[in-house]
């Protein structure tokens, strides 16, 4: 069976999660943190950095761009760093490298301390539409979060593993809070059955 539903290039043991019919979460983002281990002249690194920008008005860290691999980082003055964007954990800490490379060529003497991969977030549609009025009254109900006038997803926080889950009626799903990947894939493994239980028929005598 091929790979289904990777944004990336490691592929997935479709073996270890068999359950959605071969549909695997696309990991859509990775988000890590870093710390510099020293203090930083934000004002000084916007001025002097290629494709950065910093209004200390609107939020108290300089925000940083590269292209490749294509993330967005977050420098604190503190020297704490937040690296956004990245479609798999190899990419975010090599990002996380050259945004910590660019604070050593402005004369900062910026180490790479403490790397930790925060958030893994992943995506993926079940193809069938979801009755999530139901699911909501379900035995699940303790789990779940759900008020359509305010928010059209329904929220499942799962507790093993501990991922939240956004579910839509149109049968997408977003899956966060992950701090590795097998958690996205064993999280939509989790919640695929319980999907199926509350489709909504396509057609009239549609099993």
């Amino acid at each position: 069976m091929a790979y289904q539903g990777l944004g990336c290039n490691q592929p997935v043991d479709l073996p270890k999660h068999p359950s959605g019919n071969g549909i695997v979460p696309t990991i859509q983002n990775v988000v890590s943190t870093v710390n510099l281990d020293c203090k930083v002249d934000l004002k000084a690194v916007a001025l002097h950095a290629r494709n950065a920008e910093y209004n200390p008005r609107r939020f108290a860290a300089v925000i940083m761009r590269i292209r490749e691999p294509k993330t967005t980082a977050l420098i604190f003055a503190s020297g704490k760093m937040v690296c956004t964007g990245a479609k798999t954990e190899e990419e975010s800490k090599l990002a996380a490298r050259k945004y910590a490379r660019v604070v050593q060529k402005l004369g900062y003497p910026a180490k790479f301390k403490d790397f930790k991969i925060q958030n893994i977030v992943g995506s993926c549609d079940v193809k069938f539409p979801i009755r999530l009025e139901l699911l909501e009254c379900s035995a699940h109900s303790a789990f779940i979060s759900y008020n359509a006038e305010i928010f059209p997803g329904l929220m499942y926080r799962m507790k093993q593993p501990k991922i939240v889950l956004l579910v839509f009626q149109s049968g997408k799903i977003v899956l966060t809070g992950a701090k590795l990947r097998d958690e996205i894939y064993t999280a939509f493994q989790n919640i695929y059955p319980v999907l199926a239980e509350f489709r909504i028929p396509r057609y009239e005598g549609e099993q």
